[in-house]
């Protein structure tokens, strides 16, 4: 069924008639929806629209962090045949105010935890505004954020919740990206762009009825709100969410109740596994480090921490999906060498999201996989001697455009339909793509030489205690700027107490010396770091935790 499906409304449809009594969505801990309550749920809602005056081809907005009513206000918006305008929790009240007027939004989901951020003049503008916590209407005169006295909504009403007719070409939501480059565009995208990228996550990793998903990311990041939500809903997956962000002591117990079998993350979640706890105890002493070094013992220690690793995510998981960002060398050695079942995506909001990818068995090193199922990509314009260019891409997946912004689509959408992605990348003859960096952050030397600080970045992150770093030019010098484990460090001192910090201090600036000689003698020549500066505070990131690089140059 999901390989003839043109919109979400099929979808949703096929679903609710197919699993009805399966567990469709719910938090960890609390009863699940079922798909045929979900569906009672979503066709009070699309009444409700009807209610309010809210008709088909309107904007609405949500604002809130991933909860079961986001899933249901997101459900019954595109059933209604309105369009959903998902909005980052991390944005501030001045992006949210810029979203939510710049999509002419009619109506806004909003959870009381961000209510604050919605602004005056947005709260003005609304027709309705609903409380996600209970659903519940909030008064447009609501003063100083109280929402004690916003009732549940319990329902006045059932109707067929797909009454409005969607067409494929229909547009299903606006995404507005948060990019690393500090703009935010809305990227439009259609019913059968959504239903295309389902069905060709589905020719890489078909599921079974009632697999199990725990979900992390934000549902109003694509990643997440395809292969995170509408892939899983189309085989009558299971899903679980977090009520609190997922911390070591609140995911640790999580996975343990669950014991998903999939799981989506980005790079930076398992990077900091890796780092923190399971090569920081192969490198606590002197001995231990120089075992590590070799690579039939850095293996057989990789085998046992994945078996334990395994077993923290609950013992069941056969799918470790990564995407939104480059996962690190080091990192991913670690996972091949430990047999975790990881598998790399690539991919971009406008593509809806997924383009190349493996199954787990199919992964390769530091490949982000093979063009998916009806995605036509190719390397416009690549070096005769490296390979390298741009990556194009052309499919049923590709977004109508930004909208109200002509002319940053024609910048990238070309006539015959081939979408400029802005990454950098090379396929070998297997058509197993290498993604290089991104087009707009490559450093062109004194010499024309293409510089990509990705790559120096992650050699600079194998480098003992760094957990994360930017690579910049200023004033034609290669800068790093590198952010240390400092409470790691701390740790080497903790016997001299009220020495510990000075000394921890002492040894970040002797790793600073030592961070350019380690660096400089495994790149090129053109991409030696002459500067190296200690970050005292982590970098600030994108949702999908992505560097926002346009801070630091």
């Amino acid at each position: 069924m999901v390989k003839e499906i043109k919109t979400i409304q099929e979808l949703l449809h096929n679903s609710f008639v197919s699993f009805s009594e399966q567990p469709a969505l719910g938090f960890v801990d609390q009863k699940m929806f079922t798909y045929g309550e979900l569906s009672l749920l979503i066709e009070r809602q699309v009444f409700r629209f009807a209610k309010l005056g809210i008709k088909p081809g309107d904007k609405v907005a949500i604002v809130g962090t991933s909860s079961p009513n986001w899933v249901i206000a997101y459900f019954s918006i595109l059933c209604h045949g309105a369009i959903a305008v998902p909005v980052l929790p991390d944005f501030t009240a001045e992006e949210i105010e810029n979203v939510l007027i710049h999509s002419e939004s009619r109506m806004v989901f909003v959870s009381s935890k961000l209510y604050k951020r919605i602004t005056q003049a947005v709260r003005q503008n609304m027709d309705a505004m609903i409380l996600l916590d209970n659903m519940g209407e909030i008064p447009n005169d609501t003063s100083n954020d109280d929402l004690s006295k916003v009732e549940e909504y319990r329902g006045d009403g059932r109707m067929d919740a797909c009454l409005n007719e969607v067409k494929p070409d229909d547009l299903a939501s606006i995404i507005y990206t948060s990019g690393t480059t500090g703009s935010s565009k809305g990227v439009m995208l259609s019913h059968l762009n959504l239903a295309t990228n389902i069905r060709q996550c589905a020719s890489i990793e078909p599921l079974g009825v009632g697999e199990v998903f725990l979900s992390i990311l934000p549902l109003s990041h694509s990643l997440e709100n395809t292969v995170g939500l509408l892939l899983p809903i189309a085989f009558g997956a299971r899903i679980f969410y977090l009520e609190k962000p997922p911390t070591a002591s609140v995911l640790v117990p999580a996975l343990r109740k669950v014991q998903p079998t999939y799981f989506l993350s980005v790079p930076m979640v398992i990077e900091k596994i890796y780092k923190l706890q399971i090569k920081a105890k192969f490198v606590r002493s002197p001995v231990l480090r120089r075992f590590y070094r070799i690579p039939v013992i850095r293996k057989t220690l990789h085998r046992i921490a994945g078996k334990q690793l395994l077993k923290t995510f609950g013992g069941r998981l056969k799918f470790f999906g990564i995407g939104g960002a480059k996962l690190d060398a080091s990192t991913e050695r670690f996972l091949s060498e430990a047999k975790f079942p990881y598998a790399i995506g690539y991919g971009l909001t406008e593509t809806a999201p997924f383009l190349a990818g493996d199954g787990v068995k199919l992964t390769r090193f530091q490949s982000t996989g093979r063009p998916v199922h009806s995605v036509e990509m190719k390397i416009h314009d690549p070096d005769p001697i490296t390979g390298e260019g741009e990556v194009w891409v052309r499919g049923e997946n590709i977004m109508k455009g930004y909208y109200k912004e002509p002319e940053l689509t024609r910048q990238v959408l070309s006539e015959d339909g081939w979408f400029r992605t802005g990454d950098l990348g090379i396929m070998n003859s297997e058509r197993y793509l290498y993604i290089k960096g991104r087009l707009k952050n490559v450093i062109v030397g004194s010499s024309g030489e293409n510089i990509y600080p990705e790559e120096i970045e992650s050699v600079i992150n194998r480098f003992s205690h760094v957990l994360e770093s930017v690579v910049v030019e200023r004033e034609g010098k290669l800068i790093a700027l590198v952010y240390f484990n400092m409470d790691e460090i701390e740790k080497q001192f903790h016997h001299l107490k009220a020495e510990a910090k000075r000394q921890a201090e002492t040894k970040a600036l002797e790793l600073v010396k030592d961070l350019r000689g380690f660096v400089n003698q495994r790149v090129n020549k053109f991409s030696q770091i002459q500067i190296v500066v200690s970050q005292l505070q982590p970098f600030e990131k994108t949702a999908t935790k992505k560097i926002k690089r346009y801070l630091y140059k």
